[in-house]
């Protein structure tokens, strides 16, 4: 049986060894059990949230994310064992990142920026502009939908 390869070989399981957040240069160092050393920019892990406020409730309802450039953390809460809870400066605190997933920003790096740049082209913007304001129904809490709660937090 031929195996498919992916971009990135994928450790079975990713256990964080070291997590340092440099708030100077905006980056948040990860040390990992296999070995790999990522230095993610804070406004990647800030565009790329696994919140339902940025990535929405399925396919084609994500927020592009924009004037993230000069995000900073006010904390950065682990989670069980497997995760970690950044809390931006620009208030935006709902994410959480499993191991998987830091991993996954730290190795495909490039394609991440990438396709961030490209989404910011096609939609006009780019990193500085500044978010367009949202609507808020009386109960709403930023998540993007219209007419109420999305009933997922």
């Amino acid at each position: 049986m031929a195996s498919s390869s992916s971009p990135v070989p994928r450790p079975r399981s990713v256990i964080p060894v070291s997590i340092t957040v440099h708030q100077k240069s905006r980056q948040l160092e990860i040390g990992w059990d296999d070995g790999a050393l990522f230095s993610i920019p804070l406004e990647l892990l800030r565009v790329y949230s696994p919140s339902a406020e940025v990535q929405g409730h399925g396919p084609g309802q994500e927020t592009l994310q924009t004037g993230k450039r000069e995000v900073g953390l006010l904390a950065l809460e682990q989670v069980g064992n497997y995760a970690v809870k950044p809390v931006f400066d620009d208030g935006h605190e709902s994410g959480l990142y499993t191991w998987p997933y830091l991993y996954d920003l730290g190795a495909r790096q490039q394609q991440h920026w990438d396709d961030y740049l490209r989404r910011l082209q096609a939609a006009g913007a780019d990193r500085d502009t500044p978010m367009p304001g949202k609507k808020q129904s009386s109960g709403g809490h930023g998540c993007g939908t219209e007419g109420g709660s999305c009933g997922s937090h």
